[in-house]
């Protein structure tokens, strides 16, 4: 007789046996795939109508601006006016977008500036999606499927960014950038009908109504409030730039793949692309092994351990002389990335108390927004240092960081929550 009741104690995607989180879930793997399906596409037809690499550049800047400029706001008003309603309204305007770039370019009346304002409106569209879409997780969830949940969320996004870059691509080669865009509208369509279904429990649903409608307080001053709170409260701050800095410092390394490709391994976009392939797997796996955890506990430890190891990984992958060996470090880059940023947003979202939610995953969600200036900077080492120094350098600063947490909080270190049931 088999024992089978190991399988019984997996809880890798428990939090998909909930109605409404599930419908959530869908909703994320559809926009994620649409953002970076666009991602691919927008940066494909600024190219085919100007051939700059700046315009390159500059495309992807602009349509990061609206993350660092309206991500404190949005999360300002994710607690004040309904989590879902702000998703559904940001999703639609999404469709519409897509609607409208693609119409232009299968009738031949594209222009520059339409990719820019389009691009503009899309990343803003964006800052108001994620602390909507985060928050509403908590809502449905609870603190006894939190962990999971996220961790799912981040496996959902790590699967859209290995396989919506490649979808687009083959679209684009095969029929056009039109019909790109015109399956993103319809991928956003599909997000929203998923997203109307949702069914906020009572509880939860008439608490944040009753918390997010403060009297005589403008929109302007709750967003204050959201900062001052972050600033008042030391862990949450930790959490903040344990959350921040590593995206500036780290992740920005991706930037720099084709200078690895190209000059350390002397191969090209094949190489280049098994490298970032690989660190899109680490990352999935390491959402999974965080939603396998389950309700068994949120770890300050391990939350610190795997920022460190993130920025040893890297350390390791900048030395790698042999491509293989490059792959395997990235591999757990991509692994141990993904872990602690799951960790981190459980534990933010266990310790907000709940009419502060959105804002306060609305300010920590500007680490989006500093992505490009992450790879500005990560391009200026890498033409100061060349790239395998520069990668060093920004692999030891994230490193760095997090030991220094560990002694600076060691409150954090020492933090376990064992979610309620």
């Amino acid at each position: 007789m088999v024992n089978t009741g190991w399988i019984r104690n997996i809880h890798t995607f428990e939090s998909l046996r909930l109605r409404d989180y599930r419908l959530l879930w869908l909703s994320q793997l559809s926009t994620a795939m649409g953002i970076w399906m666009d991602q691919v596409s927008r940066t494909w037809l600024i190219y085919t109508l100007t051939h700059s690499a700046l315009q390159l550049g500059l495309v992807s800047a602009v349509r990061g601006i609206p993350l660092i400029a309206f991500g404190a706001i949005a999360g300002a008003v994710a607690d004040r006016y309904g989590r879902k309603t702000q998703l559904i309204i940001a999703q639609v305007v999404n469709a519409v977008l897509n609607l409208i770039l693609a119409t232009l370019v299968l009738t031949g009346h594209v222009q520059i500036w339409h990719v820019y304002v389009t691009g503009f409106l899309s990343g803003t569209v964006q800052a108001f999606q994620v602390p909507g879409r985060q928050a509403l997780v908590n809502d449905l969830v609870g603190r006894e499927h939190l962990q999971n949940a996220i961790a799912l969320n981040a496996a959902a996004v790590n699967l859209s960014r290995s396989v919506g870059p490649a979808l687009s691509g083959l679209l684009i080669e095969g029929l056009g950038i039109d019909i790109s865009y015109f399956m993103q509208a319809g991928i956003f369509v599909l997000a929203t009908v998923w997203t109307l279904q949702i069914r906020i429990p009572e509880a939860r649903g008439s608490r944040e109504k009753k918390s997010n409608h403060v009297a005589g307080q403008s929109l302007l001053s709750s967003t204050r409030e959201g900062f001052a709170y972050i600033l008042s409260n030391r862990l949450i701050l930790t959490l903040m730039v344990l959350g921040l800095a590593p995206v500036v410092m780290g992740m920005s390394f991706v930037s720099l793949m084709p200078v690895f490709a190209v000059d350390v391994f002397h191969s090209g976009a094949a190489t280049q692309g098994v490298l970032l392939t690989m660190l899109g797997v680490g990352a999935i796996l390491g959402a999974l092994t965080i939603a396998t955890l389950g309700r068994r506990q949120t770890s300050g430890k391990l939350l610190i351990a795997g920022a460190a190891g993130f920025g040893l990984c890297l350390v390791l992958f900048s030395r790698s002389p042999i491509v293989l060996v490059a792959a395997f470090f990235i591999f757990l880059a991509g692994f141990f990335n993904s872990s602690y940023t799951s960790q981190n947003q459980t534990i933010i979202q266990l310790l907000t108390p709940q009419p502060f939610l959105g804002r306060v995953v609305g300010i920590y969600m500007l680490n989006f927004g500093f992505l490009p200036l992450g790879s500005l900077l990560a391009g200026a080492l890498a033409d100061l240092l060349g790239g395998p120094w520069a990668v060093t350098l920004m692999g030891t600063s994230c490193f760095v960081l997090a030991v220094g947490i560990g002694f600076y909080a060691p409150r954090l270190w020492h933090l376990n929550f064992i979610p309620e049931k």
